[in-house]
């Protein structure tokens, strides 16, 4: 990915973003450098904290990365998939109820949600949920589109 442009975010940027993050996930980042970087062929937009990139934009809106999540762990709009599923949501694919095995209550349909494996509560990918956290596990149909995952060109970018 060639970055297009980089510029440090002034202090109202920061704090929009640490106090969006606090309501939507219950994290609080505390970097010292906060820095947007947009790139030439692609719509992604991230925030590097300290130089890591923690937070990108999806569809304008700003939600942690995968990397970001494993750092910050969200407490909420958490979706918990099986062993079963890792393989699959780690390469990219939507998420399956079958693979589901909690979700918090405070999901609404289209919120950016985080995916994480329930042995180790590591973050797998970033999605956007179809249905209520409520409505997530049961027997079957898609319920979060797959955005971000491990591995991918935005997983495997270094500020």
């Amino acid at each position: 990915m060639d970055v297009k442009s980089r510029h440090h975010l002034r202090s109202d940027a920061v704090s929009d973003l640490e106090s969006g993050l606090e309501e939507k996930l219950g994290v609080s980042p505390d970097g010292d450098a906060y820095e947007r970087v947009e790139f030439e062929d692609t719509d992604w937009e991230v925030v590097l904290i300290d130089g890591e990139p923690q937070v990108a934009h999806f569809d304008e809106e700003p939600f942690l990365t995968v990397r970001g999540a494993n750092a910050y762990e969200p407490e909420r709009r958490l979706v918990t998939v099986d062993s079963g599923a890792i393989s699959f949501v780690s390469d990219g694919a939507d998420v399956m109820r079958p693979g589901i095995t909690e979700a918090t209550e405070d999901i609404s349909p289209d919120d950016l949600v985080v995916i994480a494996e329930e042995s180790h509560g590591k973050v797998l990918a970033v999605g956007r949920a179809r249905v209520d956290g409520s409505e997530m596990a049961g027997d079957e149909g898609k319920v979060v589109d797959s955005l971000h995952h491990v591995g991918d060109e935005l997983y495997e970018f270094t500020g």
